[in-house]
């Protein structure tokens, strides 16, 4: 398994466009290989002294954080989809340019993460 990590500030007033934008964009994730696809809003998020979510993406006053993540069954099948997955027709028709997207894109952190220990109940 494979997973993409994603810390995002968004408008408080603007969850609901951000959970449509979400659930445009699964199917198609999904159709490109992932295979789970989680999006958590902030409910508990402390403010840190050195560091915190906040400023790791810079977050202003009125502003949410966003954590979620997405799960492929492997590093080389989400390499492979991010040119398709841009490429897809959907993408334009759900989200044009990009520029209408409820939050600044340009302070999300992303990383792409091999899990080393999972265990569930």
């Amino acid at each position: 398994m494979y997973v993409q990590g994603f810390v995002i500030p968004v408008p408080e007033g603007k969850k609901d466009a951000y959970r449509e934008v979400a659930e445009k964009f699964w199917p198609i994730a999904k159709d490109h290989g992932a295979l789970s696809q989680v999006e958590c809003w902030e409910a508990d998020v402390k403010d840190g002294t050195t560091t915190d979510f906040r400023m790791a993406v810079k977050a202003e006053g009125g502003e949410k954080i966003v954590f979620s993540w997405m799960t492929w069954p492997d590093k080389a099948t989400a390499d492979a989809s991010h040119d398709k997955l841009m490429a897809d027709p959907r993408m334009a028709e759900h989200f044009g340019d990009g520029s209408d997207m409820p939050f600044d894109g340009k302070r999300m952190i992303f990383g792409g993460f091999e899990p080393i220990f999972e265990q569930q109940a």
